[in-house]
């Protein structure tokens, strides 16, 4: 099989793709011919070295897929040859195929391409853990939605508004504001040419909750926005900037802020995480919530495919087909 490879820390630019020899299914695996695979920054992180957790090198990266059930473990009941299969794993996604816990894998539902597919579940659980457990909005909460044109952005876009929410988008560009419109958002703020947080105080008269994914100069204006006794969230740093907030504001404002991460929630709230996934999974299935795919690249461009995430050019989802 083909497979993408990081064999030193660094850019996307240094990926390689190798030829390496097929997977076999260990027990309770199965190996998944991956028909798409969707590219997220923590990818980009663990590429770089630069992530909470290292990884050995050589390896291959990728974390999010979708494909066909080519083969099973010993003891797996739930999943046969041929299957249509999508599910999450912390590297090696990046390949022809792939073998990981059968356990960890949900059914493809009807009328979803595998593209869509691999590009739902980890922005729309982050988004919504984020905003169901995390920063519990209610109906009628404002919620404003920093990077909002990003993959977790536009997942909090739709899954705000499901939980009743009125969405301020705010994003870098005019372009990307449209797109955030044209998925429901009420109001929209171009932060690279307007003042976040008075345009926020405007338009919200202060923001109920906060939802984060960039970090940078736009962490503080937004908290600066929030109504008192609001909810900040903050579940990463794309711009690579990790702010640093004064918590004389905090105490002024009464607000509350929260941190968010997806690899370990299900650890400190395992309740949360199993009623938000059940949720999602409905609304998924329901297709009350559909991933946006701005861009898809074959297995040789997948250095190309995540430098768009490196350099905020890309909308919704980019995916990797590792077959085409």
């Amino acid at each position: 099989m083909l497979a993408v490879r990081c064999n030193r820390y660094g850019p996307p630019d240094q990926l390689a793709v190798e030829e390496l020899p097929d997977p076999s299914a260990g027990p309770g695996e199965v190996v998944v011919r991956v028909e798409a695979a969707s590219v997220n920054f923590p990818d980009v992180l663990i590429a770089a070295d630069q992530y909470q957790i290292s990884v050995p090198v050589p390896f291959t990266p990728g974390s999010e897929l979708a494909g066909v059930v080519e083969s099973v473990g010993e003891g797996v009941a739930e999943w046969r040859v041929g299957d249509r299969v999508y599910g999450s794993t912390f590297v090696g996604a990046f390949a022809q195929l792939i073998a990981l816990p059968a356990a960890g894998l949900s059914a493809v539902p009807d009328g979803v391409d595998f593209a869509e597919a691999a590009a739902f579940w980890v922005v729309y659980a982050t988004a919504y853990h984020a905003l169901r457990s995390v920063a519990e909005v209610a109906a009628g909460d404002w919620v404003v939605v920093l990077g909002a044109a990003g993959g977790v952005g536009l997942a909090a876009v739709d899954l705000a508004q499901l939980l009743g929410a009125r969405v301020l988008a705010a994003a870098s560009s005019d372009e990307k504001l449209e797109v955030c419109r044209s998925r429901g958002a009420a109001e929209v703020v171009n932060y690279t040419s307007e003042d976040l947080k008075e345009r926020i105080k405007e338009l919200t008269g202060g923001a109920d909750v906060v939802i984060d994914p960039v970090g940078g100069p736009s962490a503080e204006q937004a908290l600066r926005s929030t109504r008192w006794g609001g909810r900040y969230v903050t579940v990463g740093f794309a711009s690579g900037e990790i702010p640093r907030i004064p918590l004389n504001l905090v105490l002024l404002k009464g607000v509350v802020v929260k941190g968010f991460e997806i690899r370990t929630f299900a650890e400190h709230d395992p309740t949360g995480a199993a009623r938000d996934r059940e949720e999602l999974l409905a609304l998924f299935g329901q297709r009350k919530v559909r991933p946006l795919v701005d861009g898809v690249y074959p297995l040789r461009e997948t250095g190309t495919a995540m430098r768009s995430l490196t350099e905020r050019r890309a909308t919704g989802k980019v995916v990797i087909l590792p077959w085409g």
